[in-house]
């Protein structure tokens, strides 16, 4: 195969799986609006197949929306919903799993086209497997997810797998992401320099530290804990943080201490974010720059965001579309540190066609 063939063909799976990337954070959205209207156990069963499609007549409606009776959520939270309220909370579940159907077509469509017009390198396909694996595990865990809210004195999915289901989902985006960038030219000129990868490297993991407690704060509800800043119900670390036994569950179960630990990564991401800043002001890497400055502006908003989500925590109206707008945020941070992973990084998707 030339090299004008080969760079078309890489072109247009880079692209395939770049719109896969706009899915996914289309799907973020669904998943922040769905847990914030607390949609997520409105739809009691999983159908892969039957369920794509929604209650079509009155008794088909009244049917699932006895099923939602028999939660605890409905009888402890929301004993006061009608039929109405329901559906409203079941749209957003239903098409929150609709999205995540549609994606899995987009994405097995795509793969036998480009399969079967041989415009897939030998080294793609293995990616390719652990790309539909990553979206089937996905699927597996939000399910379990769902579960963990249908059991007795359960109001809302457990935080933990709460967690699991966001970070897997980050997970599957910054590696189709990553996929995609290296099949891109513009991304082929490397920015050589240990220094910097580390910088970057360092960022991502306590990024992913700080994700992993965004999803504990979600799921603990742990804004309402404390919706006060500069301090945490006027101190600065609350003593009721340390009130769990034995000691070390409080940093995963306890509301306190996973706001305490979530703000101190904020603020100490917020920081490292400004050193990196100014250490690589002299950096004479226009997409690096680029996607730099991105990443630091996005951080300075996500500050702002964060506090202004704690402030409005106990106002439901409010927290929708600041919950969602953070978490959208934190998305888009995701994609520039990957961006900028990818840009200091030296190995290249180099394989034989088939």
């Amino acid at each position: 195969m030339n090299t004008s063939t080969l760079l078309k063909n890489n072109k247009q799976v880079a692209n395939w799986l770049m719109f896969g990337v706009a899915m996914i954070i289309v799907q973020f959205v669904l998943g922040a609006v769905t847990r914030l209207t607390e949609s997520g156990l409105s739809i009691t069963e999983w159908k892969p197949v039957s369920g794509a499609l929604p209650p079509l007549n009155a008794t088909a409606w009244q049917l699932e929306f006895d099923k939602y009776k028999a939660t605890d959520q409905f009888k402890y939270v929301h004993p006061g919903f009608a039929l109405s309220d329901f559906k409203f909370i079941f749209f957003w579940e239903w098409f929150h799993r609709l999205w995540a159907r549609t994606m899995g077509l987009v994405f097995l469509v795509g793969f036998l086209y480009f399969l079967v017009k041989h415009k897939f390198n030998r080294g793609m396909v293995i990616p390719m497997v652990i790309l539909f694996l990553l979206g089937a595990l996905q699927g597996a865990i939000g399910w379990l997810m769902v579960k963990s809210g249908l059991v007795p004195e359960k109001y809302f999915v457990g935080h933990v797998e709460l967690t699991t289901h966001f970070i897997a989902a980050m997970v599957l985006l910054s590696y189709v992401l990553w996929f995609a960038l290296g099949l891109k030219p513009a991304m082929q000129q490397k920015l050589e320099s240990p220094v910097i990868k580390k910088w970057v490297i360092t960022l991502l993991v306590l990024l992913f530290i700080q994700l992993i407690y965004g999803g504990f704060m979600a799921g603990l509800r742990a804004g309402h804990s404390a919706p006060t800043w500069p301090s945490i119900n006027g101190t600065f670390f609350p003593a009721d943080a340390t009130e769990m036994n034995p000691m070390n569950i409080n940093f995963t179960n306890n509301p306190l201490m996973v706001h305490f630990i979530h703000r101190g990564i904020a603020y100490l991401l917020f920081t490292l974010t400004l050193i990196f800043f100014i250490k690589t002001r002299h950096v004479l890497h226009p997409l690096f720059m680029k996607y730099r400055t991105i990443f630091c502006v996005l951080i300075l908003l996500q500050v702002v965001l964060g506090i202004l989500t704690v402030l409005n925590s106990t106002n439901p109206q409010a927290l929708i579309w600041l919950g969602t707008i953070h978490q959208f945020t934190a998305i888009m941070i995701v994609i520039c540190l990957v961006t900028l992973l990818k840009l200091t990084s030296s190995k290249l998707i180099r394989a034989q066609n088939i």
